[in-house]
């Protein structure tokens, strides 16, 4: 059996580009030393995006205007762009998880229309600790909106189905994905550099 590579990327600027290696074959290594988790918001990177999008078991795809327009117009809610309010909401939940869980936060950062993750969650699969972010934020965002006197309706849908979780399995990845969550998110790209 062999095991798979998946060169991500690089930190976007800078001399010192430390290439993340990610394992896409977890079940050869069944404890990773964190996971790089990332999910976006309802309605603001459907498939077929422009931009390109990521197909689950697929990997990256190019950009598909038709499937775009039937994922936009299959939508039951409108798009969810988070406030500052809301985006702090979702940081402290996925804090106090970790600490409740006893899960070490590397590093968090929740923007307008997506979120990223660095946790070291033992014993539990990433996807299990995505979905417990992403239900647990939910719930809190949720119980924020119902307490305000605007009266406004109660969105369902906050987050876009699953999500990516790489799991890292050395230092270098897991600086580098540190690096990434907290500092390039403000330096331009979603993604980092080949």
């Amino acid at each position: 059996m062999s095991l798979t590579f998946v060169a991500v990327g690089r930190k976007p600027s800078g001399n010192n580009k430390t290439p993340i290696t990610m394992y896409t074959d977890a079940t050869m290594y069944t404890d990773p030393l964190a996971y790089f988790i990332t999910w976006t918001c309802y309605g603001t990177w459907l498939r077929g995006d422009e931009r390109g999008w990521t197909k689950w078991q697929k990997g990256e795809k190019v950009p598909q205007p038709l499937l775009a327009d039937w994922c936009r117009d299959e939508m039951t809610e409108s798009p969810i762009i988070l406030d500052e309010q809301q985006r702090l909401i979702v940081e402290n939940t996925v804090g106090r998880h970790c600490n409740i869980r006893g899960w070490h936060l590397h590093g968090m950062n929740c923007r307008s229309n997506h979120c990223h993750v660095v946790v070291t969650a033992p014993s539990h699969d990433g996807e299990v600790v995505r979905d417990q972010f992403k239900s647990w934020c939910t719930r809190k965002l949720k119980e924020a909106v119902r307490r305000e006197p605007s009266g406004d309706k109660v969105r369902e849908q906050w987050w876009t189905r699953k999500g990516s979780v790489r799991y890292l399995f050395d230092e270098d990845s897991l600086e580098a994905a540190i690096r990434y969550t907290l500092e390039a998110q403000d330096e331009g790209g979603s993604k980092f550099d080949e």
